[in-house]
């Protein structure tokens, strides 16, 4: 792996990712992120169709939340988001229509 970074960073996105799917072995991790994505979705929509903004709080309470529980209780690792916080989000809404496209197993 460490041919991958550079002075200890990933040199794209696409390495990262590598990195990043290799940290959400457990398919429960998955789920969880993947139910987390889906909870974003859900409140952003609601949100927009009831003009109910203050719900958008919960949006990153949900999308890391279940993510945070999957990493620390099912994964027993730490998640990349402290120290790749855009590399990690990103990850996640790729994993998320990777799982959707049947790219990666629920």
């Amino acid at each position: 792996m460490g041919e991958e970074r550079v002075k200890g960073e990933f040199r794209s996105f696409g390495e990262f990712y590598k990195f990043y799917l290799s940290e959400h072995s457990n398919p429960l991790n998955r789920r969880l992120h993947f139910f987390g994505c889906l909870m974003v979705i859900a409140l952003i929509v609601y949100a927009v169709l009831t003009q109910t903004w203050f719900v958008l709080i919960g949006v990153p309470v949900v999308g890391y939340g279940f993510a945070w529980i999957g990493h620390f209780f099912v994964e027993k690792n730490k998640p990349a988001t402290f120290k790749y916080p855009l590399y990690s989000l990103m990850g996640d809404w790729v994993m998320f229509k990777d799982i959707i496209t049947g790219r990666i197993k629920f």
